[in-house]
């Protein structure tokens, strides 16, 4: 059975974004093709994009009854960017391991 071609809704499901749809299917599709169709890899990008912008724009605030911590929002996301790389990392060093990797002969052409 061939490899199932990664889609968006995989990213999707991984950043948490099911409903909210923060990221539009091109951009995740682009994030996929950087990372070479990695999800994973694809994922802990888009989570690195979140978090940067939850830095830049929700600073920490408190008010009366209210508070929000942007900074460490994007620290959380930061540290599941980088758990998603490791299990990554995990996954490709046991593909490279694999005793039975096929290998494909060269085709010359006759003249």
């Amino acid at each position: 059975m061939p490899p199932m071609e990664a889609k968006p809704d995989q990213v999707r499901l991984l950043i948490g974004d099911t409903d909210q749809e923060i990221f539009s299917d091109t951009e995740l599709s682009n994030f996929l093709e950087i990372n070479v169709g990695s999800v994973k890899r694809a994922a802990a990008d888009a989570l690195d994009t979140i978090a940067s912008s939850e830095a830049l724009l929700s600073k920490k605030i408190t008010t009366q009854d209210r508070s929000t911590d942007g900074p460490a929002v994007a620290e959380a996301l930061r540290k599941h960017a980088d758990a998603l790389r490791a299990r990554a990392r995990e996954e490709e060093e046991v593909v490279e391991d694999d005793p039975f990797a096929m290998i494909f002969p060269t085709v010359t052409r006759r003249r």
